[in-house]
């Protein structure tokens, strides 16, 4: 018997000698040759060769953040040959490379990143007011690979070229050199924006850098995710305290 078609022509994986690589939109291809890899637990979906996944503590204090507030990123460690292939729910994969720079991310658009790259859960507080619930992001510091998922394809803003601002469950991440506040609105905005709908929680971009958002706003599910709780103080750039 014979299988007619381009099947296994057209979707055959693609050779490559770079450590991250995109397979297509919404896979990705990790040549083990280079090292140890992190990936968010459960987004392995096919490998050759022999790779062992082992699971990897938080940290005490990202374990507390993680108890507290539900905003757990649970990572594993991926080491071993061959090639490893990674997804999320087939949303669409970003791949960028730090060169001992810093990026702040939602931690529920982390996918993967080099094992020389250091990560820490990270509050944000909105500036001159009491809110009803947190944010977290998870900051990413080094020098490596690190893959992020989108749900369509995001727009890259640089907050440089005018003030920005974005829907606080849209915001997949921004660079580092990015000065970040919270806005909670109090009812007046939210009446107007987006047909009323509501959006009390926006961030205003400012500084040299940008900031990547996505065409969703389900990273509400991610670190940007309400928890129970007032609190007070300054937000300013998370940036400077992952680089600090």
């Amino acid at each position: 018997m014979t299988i007619h078609g381009s099947l296994f022509q057209d979707f055959r994986e693609k050779e490559t000698a770079d450590p991250f690589s995109l397979q297509n939109k919404k896979l990705l291809r990790v040549d083990m040759r280079y090292g140890e890899v992190m990936a968010r637990a459960g987004s392995m979906v096919a490998y050759q060769g022999d790779i062992r996944f082992t699971k990897k503590s938080q940290g005490m204090s990202n374990m507390f953040k993680s108890a507290v507030t539900g905003e757990g990123l649970t990572l594993m460690s991926c080491a071993g040959q061959g090639e490893l292939f990674l997804a999320e729910s087939a949303a669409e994969v970003q791949v960028m490379y730090l060169e001992n720079d810093a990026i702040s991310v939602n931690g529920n658009n982390v996918l993967a990143f080099s094992s020389s790259i250091s990560w820490e859960i990270h509050r944000i507080q909105a500036r001159g007011g009491a809110m009803t619930g947190g944010l977290y992001n998870v900051g990413l510091k080094g020098t490596g690979y690190v893959a992020v998922t989108t749900k369509g394809d995001p727009v890259a803003l640089d907050v440089a070229s005018a003030p920005t601002f974005a829907d606080a469950q849209a915001v997949v991440l921004w660079t580092s050199g990015v000065r970040m506040d919270v806005r909670i609105d109090t009812g007046g905005l939210g009446s107007l924006v987006r047909g009323g709908t509501g959006e009390l929680v926006q961030m205003a971009f400012s500084g040299q850098g940008h900031v990547l958002v996505q065409p969703s706003e389900s990273v509400v599910d991610g670190g940007h995710q309400q928890s129970g709780g007032g609190n007070s103080g300054g937000a300013g750039g998370l940036l400077g305290q992952v680089l600090g």
